[in-house]
């Protein structure tokens, strides 16, 4: 008799979700992850709303995850690799604050678990992290042309020049699994 796995949830921004999404997906024990939206004050907001910062909220990316296969804190550890903590509202050429760098924890232990973790991340940075570390109140998620975005459209400029190179780098430092060769 088998039995289903106890999976559990984490929501994280660390710039445009879609290169977030990307990394996570290629972590063992990582069962599903979904780009969407948080963090804001706007009922079901929309990409383009979104876009102009009105709405409050940042691109994130929920992770479903298996605890017996991979940890919040290691979940965490791979946050902190897979972008730059330290820039406010600013990942590369993505700037706003729908870009910012985002933790919203949905108990007291993950927010225990982040909290300490960025206190532990903050020694591989010269600059302050300014990473928020909130509750989460609402999810929406994405659109569905923004759901899987690199599997689906990996040739396209941003996913050649902003995503495989940062799956790349993550890959040669064993922080991901090799990545599918993506179309040209």
């Amino acid at each position: 008799m088998s039995t289903t796995p106890r999976l559990e949830i984490a929501d994280l921004g660390g710039g445009c979700f879609w290169c977030i999404e990307a990394v996570f997906r290629r972590l063992p024990g990582v069962e599903s992850v979904v780009s969407g939206y948080a963090g804001g004050h706007t009922e079901n907001p929309r990409y383009h709303a979104i876009c102009t910062g009105t709405t409050g909220h940042a691109e994130v990316t929920r992770i479903e995850f298996d605890p017996a296969k991979i940890s919040y804190a290691r979940l965490l550890e791979v946050f902190w690799q897979a972008h730059d903590p330290t820039t406010l509202n600013r990942q590369g050429a993505d700037a706003g604050t729908q870009y910012r760098s985002i933790i919203l924890y949905h108990n007291p232990e993950q927010q225990a678990i982040a909290e300490q973790s960025k206190r532990t991340a903050q020694a591989a940075f010269q600059n302050p992290i300014v990473t928020e570390i909130v509750p989460l109140k609402k999810f929406y998620p994405a659109e569905d042309d923004h759901q899987e975005y690199y599997e689906e459209n990996g040739g396209a400029p941003y996913c050649q020049v902003v995503i495989a190179p940062k799956l790349r780098k993550l890959e040669r430092q064993q922080v991901i699994k090799a990545v599918p060769q993506t179309p040209a």
